[in-house]
Protein backbone atom coordinates (compact mmCIF):
# COMPACT_ATOMS: atom_id res chain seq x y z
CA UNK A 1 0.00 0.00 0.00
CA UNK A 2 2.84 2.37 0.91
CA UNK A 3 4.65 1.60 -2.36
CA UNK A 4 1.49 2.34 -4.37
CA UNK A 5 1.04 5.72 -2.67
CA UNK A 6 4.68 6.67 -3.30
CA UNK A 7 4.42 5.75 -6.95
CA UNK A 8 1.22 7.77 -7.31
CA UNK A 9 2.91 10.83 -5.71
CA UNK A 10 5.87 10.58 -8.09
CA UNK A 11 3.55 10.41 -11.07
CA UNK A 12 1.60 13.49 -9.94
CA UNK A 13 4.73 15.58 -9.12
CA UNK A 14 5.58 16.64 -12.74
CA UNK A 15 2.06 17.94 -13.22
CA UNK A 16 2.32 19.92 -9.98
CA UNK A 17 5.56 21.48 -11.20
CA UNK A 18 3.98 22.34 -14.55
CA UNK A 19 1.21 24.12 -12.69
CA UNK A 20 3.83 26.55 -11.35
CA UNK A 21 5.07 27.38 -14.87
CA UNK A 22 2.82 30.49 -15.28
CA UNK A 23 4.65 32.02 -12.31
CA UNK A 24 8.02 31.89 -14.07
CA UNK A 25 7.56 35.23 -15.92
CA UNK A 26 7.46 36.94 -12.53
CA UNK A 27 11.17 36.16 -12.21
CA UNK A 28 11.79 38.68 -14.98
CA UNK A 29 11.33 41.39 -12.37
CA UNK A 30 14.45 40.28 -10.47
CA UNK A 31 17.30 42.80 -10.56
CA UNK A 32 20.30 40.94 -11.98
CA UNK A 33 22.67 43.83 -11.32
CA UNK A 34 25.75 41.58 -11.26
CA UNK A 35 25.06 40.50 -14.84
CA UNK A 36 23.97 43.98 -15.94
CA UNK A 37 26.24 46.46 -14.09
CA UNK A 38 26.72 50.16 -14.78
CA UNK A 39 30.47 50.38 -14.10
CA UNK A 40 33.24 49.34 -16.47
CA UNK A 41 35.15 47.35 -13.84
CA UNK A 42 32.03 45.41 -12.85
CA UNK A 43 31.29 44.84 -16.56
CA UNK A 44 34.74 43.32 -17.08
CA UNK A 45 34.20 41.10 -14.05
CA UNK A 46 30.83 40.09 -15.50
CA UNK A 47 32.47 39.15 -18.80
CA UNK A 48 35.09 37.09 -16.98
CA UNK A 49 32.37 35.30 -15.01
CA UNK A 50 30.34 34.48 -18.13
CA UNK A 51 33.36 33.33 -20.11
CA UNK A 52 34.59 31.13 -17.26
CA UNK A 53 31.15 29.59 -16.81
CA UNK A 54 30.86 28.92 -20.55
CA UNK A 55 34.25 27.20 -20.65
CA UNK A 56 33.36 24.94 -17.74
CA UNK A 57 30.02 24.06 -19.34
CA UNK A 58 31.92 22.71 -22.35
CA UNK A 59 32.88 19.82 -20.10
CA UNK A 60 29.93 19.72 -17.71
CA UNK A 61 27.13 19.59 -20.30
CA UNK A 62 28.58 16.67 -22.35
CA UNK A 63 29.22 14.72 -19.14
CA UNK A 64 25.63 15.25 -17.95
CA UNK A 65 24.21 14.33 -21.37
CA UNK A 66 26.38 11.22 -21.71
CA UNK A 67 25.50 10.11 -18.20
CA UNK A 68 21.82 10.05 -19.10
CA UNK A 69 22.56 8.54 -22.54
CA UNK A 70 24.63 5.62 -21.24
CA UNK A 71 22.17 4.94 -18.42
CA UNK A 72 19.37 4.71 -20.99
CA UNK A 73 21.26 2.87 -23.74
CA UNK A 74 22.80 0.19 -21.52
CA UNK A 75 19.78 -0.39 -19.31
CA UNK A 76 19.03 -3.96 -18.38
CA UNK A 77 15.97 -4.20 -20.59
CA UNK A 78 17.83 -3.16 -23.76
CA UNK A 79 18.90 -6.51 -25.21
CA UNK A 80 20.30 -4.86 -28.39
CA UNK A 81 23.07 -2.92 -26.58
CA UNK A 82 26.63 -4.03 -27.24
CA UNK A 83 27.95 -6.34 -24.56
CA UNK A 84 31.77 -6.39 -24.30
CA UNK A 85 32.79 -7.63 -20.82
CA UNK A 86 36.47 -7.93 -21.82
CA UNK A 87 36.83 -4.34 -23.08
CA UNK A 88 39.27 -2.25 -20.96
CA UNK A 89 40.93 0.45 -23.07
CA UNK A 90 40.46 2.85 -26.00
CA UNK A 91 43.19 5.27 -27.06
CA UNK A 92 40.77 7.48 -28.95
CA UNK A 93 38.43 7.69 -25.95
CA UNK A 94 41.35 8.50 -23.62
CA UNK A 95 42.38 11.40 -25.90
CA UNK A 96 38.87 12.83 -25.87
CA UNK A 97 38.44 12.39 -22.11
CA UNK A 98 41.77 14.04 -21.21
CA UNK A 99 42.43 16.50 -24.04
CA UNK A 100 39.10 18.33 -23.74
CA UNK A 101 39.30 19.16 -20.03
CA UNK A 102 43.01 19.93 -20.33
CA UNK A 103 42.40 22.52 -23.05
CA UNK A 104 39.59 24.04 -21.00
CA UNK A 105 41.84 24.28 -17.93
CA UNK A 106 44.63 25.94 -19.95
CA UNK A 107 42.21 28.44 -21.48
CA UNK A 108 40.50 29.09 -18.15
CA UNK A 109 43.85 29.58 -16.42
CA UNK A 110 45.03 32.05 -19.07
CA UNK A 111 41.98 34.33 -18.89
CA UNK A 112 41.95 34.11 -15.09
CA UNK A 113 45.62 35.09 -14.87
CA UNK A 114 45.11 38.06 -17.19
CA UNK A 115 41.90 39.11 -15.46
CA UNK A 116 43.53 38.93 -12.03
CA UNK A 117 46.15 41.49 -13.09
CA UNK A 118 43.92 43.72 -15.21
CA UNK A 119 41.19 43.85 -12.55
CA UNK A 120 43.53 44.17 -9.57
CA UNK A 121 41.60 46.53 -7.20
CA UNK A 122 44.88 48.24 -6.21
CA UNK A 123 45.68 49.07 -9.84
CA UNK A 124 44.69 52.40 -11.36
CA UNK A 125 42.12 51.88 -14.10
CA UNK A 126 43.37 52.53 -17.63
CA UNK A 127 39.99 53.16 -19.21
CA UNK A 128 36.57 54.47 -18.26
CA UNK A 129 34.76 52.41 -20.90
CA UNK A 130 35.69 50.21 -23.88
CA UNK A 131 37.85 52.24 -26.30
CA UNK A 132 37.76 55.23 -23.90
CA UNK A 133 41.04 55.79 -22.05
CA UNK A 134 41.25 57.76 -18.84
CA UNK A 135 41.63 61.51 -19.44
CA UNK A 136 44.68 62.91 -17.66
CA UNK A 137 42.97 66.32 -17.36
CA UNK A 138 40.29 64.85 -15.08
CA UNK A 139 41.84 63.86 -11.72
CA UNK A 140 40.33 60.83 -9.96
CA UNK A 141 37.80 61.39 -7.21
CA UNK A 142 39.32 60.52 -3.83
CA UNK A 143 36.97 58.86 -1.33
CA UNK A 144 38.02 57.70 2.13
CA UNK A 145 35.70 54.96 3.40
CA UNK A 146 35.29 53.97 7.06
CA UNK A 147 33.17 50.98 8.08
CA UNK A 148 31.58 51.75 11.45
CA UNK A 149 29.19 49.81 13.69
CA UNK A 150 26.76 49.77 11.85
CA UNK A 151 27.02 52.47 9.22
CA UNK A 152 29.32 53.80 6.51
CA UNK A 153 31.31 57.03 6.66
CA UNK A 154 32.53 58.60 3.40
CA UNK A 155 35.10 61.40 3.48
CA UNK A 156 35.90 63.50 0.40
CA UNK A 157 39.36 65.00 1.13
CA UNK A 158 39.39 67.02 -2.11
CA UNK A 159 36.21 68.83 -1.07
CA UNK A 160 36.59 68.76 2.72
CA UNK A 161 33.14 67.19 3.26
CA UNK A 162 31.79 63.88 4.51
CA UNK A 163 28.55 61.90 4.51
CA UNK A 164 27.07 58.97 6.39
CA UNK A 165 25.28 56.18 4.49
CA UNK A 166 25.26 58.11 1.20
CA UNK A 167 27.87 58.11 -1.55
CA UNK A 168 28.00 60.00 -4.84
CA UNK A 169 30.38 60.24 -7.78
CA UNK A 170 30.37 61.84 -11.24
CA UNK A 171 29.77 59.64 -14.26
CA UNK A 172 32.88 58.66 -16.27
CA UNK A 173 35.27 59.99 -13.62
CA UNK A 174 37.70 57.49 -12.03
CA UNK A 175 37.17 56.89 -8.32
CA UNK A 176 39.98 55.99 -5.92
CA UNK A 177 38.67 54.40 -2.72
CA UNK A 178 40.78 54.07 0.43
CA UNK A 179 38.91 51.72 2.75
CA UNK A 180 39.35 50.96 6.44
CA UNK A 181 37.28 49.91 9.46
CA UNK A 182 36.91 51.26 12.97
CA UNK A 183 36.53 47.95 14.81
CA UNK A 184 35.77 44.63 13.08
CA UNK A 185 36.25 43.40 9.53
CA UNK A 186 33.60 44.46 7.03
CA UNK A 187 33.16 44.30 3.28
CA UNK A 188 32.52 47.29 1.01
CA UNK A 189 30.38 46.24 -1.96
CA UNK A 190 28.53 48.12 -4.69
CA UNK A 191 27.52 45.40 -7.22
CA UNK A 192 26.88 47.88 -10.04
CA UNK A 193 30.32 49.47 -9.63
CA UNK A 194 32.92 46.79 -8.87
CA UNK A 195 33.65 43.74 -6.74
CA UNK A 196 33.63 43.69 -2.94
CA UNK A 197 36.69 44.77 -0.97
CA UNK A 198 37.29 44.01 2.70
CA UNK A 199 37.57 46.82 5.24
CA UNK A 200 39.88 46.00 8.16
CA UNK A 201 40.92 48.05 11.20
CA UNK A 202 44.46 49.35 11.34
CA UNK A 203 45.04 49.09 7.59
CA UNK A 204 43.90 50.53 4.26
CA UNK A 205 42.60 48.53 1.32
CA UNK A 206 42.03 50.12 -2.08
CA UNK A 207 39.56 49.98 -4.92
CA UNK A 208 39.69 51.79 -8.27
CA UNK A 209 36.52 51.95 -10.33
CA UNK A 210 34.26 54.14 -12.47
CA UNK A 211 30.49 54.49 -12.91
CA UNK A 212 29.30 54.88 -16.49
CA UNK A 213 25.58 55.52 -16.16
CA UNK A 214 23.65 57.91 -13.90
CA UNK A 215 21.36 56.32 -11.37
CA UNK A 216 20.86 55.25 -7.77
CA UNK A 217 22.57 52.01 -6.83
CA UNK A 218 22.64 49.77 -3.77
CA UNK A 219 25.69 49.51 -1.55
CA UNK A 220 26.07 47.37 1.53
CA UNK A 221 28.36 45.29 3.69
CA UNK A 222 28.94 41.77 2.37
CA UNK A 223 30.53 40.51 5.59
CA UNK A 224 28.54 39.83 8.76
CA UNK A 225 29.66 42.20 11.52
CA UNK A 226 27.17 41.92 14.36
CA UNK A 227 23.66 42.81 15.47
CA UNK A 228 23.13 45.83 13.21
CA UNK A 229 24.55 44.22 10.07
CA UNK A 230 21.20 44.05 8.24
CA UNK A 231 20.86 47.85 8.35
CA UNK A 232 24.41 48.55 7.17
CA UNK A 233 23.34 49.72 3.71
CA UNK A 234 23.77 52.93 1.71
CA UNK A 235 22.84 54.51 -1.63
CA UNK A 236 25.40 55.24 -4.30
CA UNK A 237 24.42 58.04 -6.70
CA UNK A 238 25.96 58.19 -10.16
CA UNK A 239 25.57 61.81 -11.23
CA UNK A 240 26.54 64.26 -13.90
CA UNK A 241 29.38 66.67 -13.08
CA UNK A 242 26.98 69.52 -12.40
CA UNK A 243 24.73 67.40 -10.18
CA UNK A 244 27.74 66.20 -8.23
CA UNK A 245 28.89 69.78 -7.66
CA UNK A 246 25.43 70.60 -6.33
CA UNK A 247 25.58 67.55 -4.07
CA UNK A 248 28.94 68.61 -2.57
CA UNK A 249 27.59 72.12 -2.05
CA UNK A 250 24.65 70.60 -0.17
CA UNK A 251 27.13 68.85 2.10
CA UNK A 252 29.10 72.04 2.68
CA UNK A 253 25.94 73.92 3.61
CA UNK A 254 25.12 71.30 6.25
CA UNK A 255 27.32 73.17 8.70
CA UNK A 256 28.31 70.16 10.84
CA UNK A 257 32.02 69.65 11.53
CA UNK A 258 33.52 66.17 11.65
CA UNK A 259 36.42 66.49 14.06
CA UNK A 260 37.77 63.93 16.51
CA UNK A 261 35.11 64.55 19.13
CA UNK A 262 32.30 64.29 16.58
CA UNK A 263 33.83 61.13 15.14
CA UNK A 264 34.00 59.47 18.57
CA UNK A 265 30.28 60.10 18.97
CA UNK A 266 29.60 58.74 15.47
CA UNK A 267 31.79 55.72 16.10
CA UNK A 268 29.58 54.41 18.88
CA UNK A 269 27.50 51.40 17.76
CA UNK A 270 24.09 52.34 16.35
CA UNK A 271 21.61 50.68 13.99
CA UNK A 272 19.61 51.88 10.97
CA UNK A 273 21.32 55.27 10.98
CA UNK A 274 19.75 57.89 8.66
CA UNK A 275 21.78 59.83 6.11
CA UNK A 276 23.71 62.77 7.54
CA UNK A 277 26.21 65.30 6.16
CA UNK A 278 29.28 67.15 7.40
CA UNK A 279 30.29 70.47 5.85
CA UNK A 280 33.90 70.29 7.06
CA UNK A 281 36.28 67.53 8.12
CA UNK A 282 39.43 67.63 10.23
CA UNK A 283 42.31 67.13 7.77
CA UNK A 284 44.12 64.54 9.91
CA UNK A 285 41.03 62.55 10.93
CA UNK A 286 41.35 59.67 8.44
CA UNK A 287 45.03 59.24 9.33
CA UNK A 288 44.04 58.96 13.00
CA UNK A 289 41.25 56.48 12.21
CA UNK A 290 43.56 54.21 10.22
CA UNK A 291 46.29 54.37 12.87
CA UNK A 292 43.80 53.81 15.74
CA UNK A 293 44.75 57.01 17.55
CA UNK A 294 41.64 59.19 17.45
CA UNK A 295 41.75 59.48 21.25
CA UNK A 296 43.97 62.36 22.35
CA UNK A 297 47.30 61.16 23.72
CA UNK A 298 47.13 57.69 22.15
CA UNK A 299 50.16 56.64 20.13
CA UNK A 300 49.48 56.13 16.42
CA UNK A 301 50.45 52.86 14.77
CA UNK A 302 52.80 54.52 12.30
CA UNK A 303 54.58 56.32 15.15
CA UNK A 304 54.88 53.02 17.00
CA UNK A 305 56.32 51.32 13.91
CA UNK A 306 58.88 54.10 13.44
CA UNK A 307 59.97 53.69 17.07
CA UNK A 308 60.21 49.91 16.67
CA UNK A 309 62.21 50.33 13.44
CA UNK A 310 64.82 52.29 15.39
CA UNK A 311 65.12 49.68 18.14
CA UNK A 312 62.10 50.45 20.32
CA UNK A 313 61.96 51.94 23.80
CA UNK A 314 63.28 48.91 25.66
CA UNK A 315 62.08 48.42 29.22
CA UNK A 316 61.00 52.05 29.39
CA UNK A 317 58.22 51.22 26.97
CA UNK A 318 56.55 49.05 29.61
CA UNK A 319 55.70 52.16 31.62
CA UNK A 320 54.53 54.20 28.62
CA UNK A 321 50.86 53.39 29.24
CA UNK A 322 47.74 55.41 29.96
CA UNK A 323 44.59 53.95 31.58
CA UNK A 324 41.80 53.23 29.13
CA UNK A 325 38.34 54.02 30.47
CA UNK A 326 36.18 53.67 27.33
CA UNK A 327 34.43 50.32 27.11
CA UNK A 328 36.81 48.70 29.61
CA UNK A 329 34.14 46.71 31.44
CA UNK A 330 32.18 45.65 28.35
CA UNK A 331 34.68 44.09 25.95
CA UNK A 332 38.23 44.55 27.14
CA UNK A 333 37.90 43.78 30.84
CA UNK A 334 37.96 40.01 30.38
CA UNK A 335 41.25 40.17 28.49
CA UNK A 336 43.21 43.06 29.94
CA UNK A 337 41.89 43.03 33.51
CA UNK A 338 39.90 45.68 35.40
CA UNK A 339 42.07 48.61 34.23
CA UNK A 340 43.05 48.16 30.58
CA UNK A 341 45.47 50.67 29.06
CA UNK A 342 46.92 51.85 25.76
CA UNK A 343 50.34 53.05 24.61
CA UNK A 344 50.72 56.80 25.10
CA UNK A 345 52.06 59.10 22.43
CA UNK A 346 55.53 60.45 23.12
CA UNK A 347 55.18 63.66 21.15
CA UNK A 348 51.79 64.99 20.18
CA UNK A 349 51.31 67.58 17.48
CA UNK A 350 49.57 70.69 18.89
CA UNK A 351 46.23 71.87 17.56
CA UNK A 352 46.14 74.77 15.11
CA UNK A 353 44.73 77.10 17.78
CA UNK A 354 47.62 76.25 20.09
CA UNK A 355 50.39 76.34 17.49
CA UNK A 356 51.36 80.01 17.91
CA UNK A 357 51.56 79.73 21.70
CA UNK A 358 53.56 76.52 21.37
CA UNK A 359 56.08 78.25 19.08
CA UNK A 360 56.53 81.13 21.55
CA UNK A 361 57.09 78.76 24.47
CA UNK A 362 59.57 76.75 22.43
CA UNK A 363 61.61 79.84 21.54
CA UNK A 364 61.74 80.90 25.20
CA UNK A 365 62.94 77.47 26.24
CA UNK A 366 65.67 77.56 23.59
CA UNK A 367 66.84 81.00 24.82
CA UNK A 368 67.16 79.70 28.38
CA UNK A 369 68.64 76.35 27.48
CA UNK A 370 72.34 75.79 28.39
CA UNK A 371 72.52 73.20 25.62
CA UNK A 372 72.41 75.81 22.82
CA UNK A 373 76.05 75.24 22.02
CA UNK A 374 75.59 71.48 22.04
CA UNK A 375 73.54 71.57 18.86
CA UNK A 376 70.18 73.16 19.77
CA UNK A 377 69.19 75.52 16.96
CA UNK A 378 69.00 79.28 17.48
CA UNK A 379 65.63 81.01 17.95
CA UNK A 380 63.67 81.47 14.74
CA UNK A 381 65.32 78.56 12.96
CA UNK A 382 63.87 75.14 12.24
CA UNK A 383 65.40 72.18 14.05
CA UNK A 384 66.77 69.29 12.04
CA UNK A 385 64.76 66.14 12.65
CA UNK A 386 66.98 63.59 14.38
CA UNK A 387 64.51 60.98 15.56
CA UNK A 388 61.17 59.53 14.62
CA UNK A 389 60.06 60.28 18.17
CA UNK A 390 59.85 63.99 17.32
CA UNK A 391 57.48 64.34 14.37
CA UNK A 392 57.18 68.11 14.94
Amino acid sequence: MMGTRSLSFVRRTPWRLLALAPLLPLLAGCNTVVLKPSGDVAAQQRDLLIESTGLMLLVIIPVMVLTVFFAWKYRESNKNARYEPDWDHSTQLELVVWAGPLLVIIWLGAITWMGTHILDPYRQIARIAPDQPVFSSKPPLQVEVVALDWKWLFIYPQYGVASVNELAAPVDRPIDFNITSSSVMNSFYIPALAGQIYAMPGMVTQLHAVINAPGNYDGFSANYSGAGFSGMQFRFHGQSASDFDQWTQKLKSAGNTLDRDAYKQLEKPSENVPVSYYGSVAPDLYHAIVNLCVDTGKMCQDEMMRIDAKGGLGLEGVNNLVPLTYDKFARRGSVFGPEPSYVASLCERPKNSELSFWNQDTLQLRDMSPLRGAGLPAPGTSPEPTSSLSPL
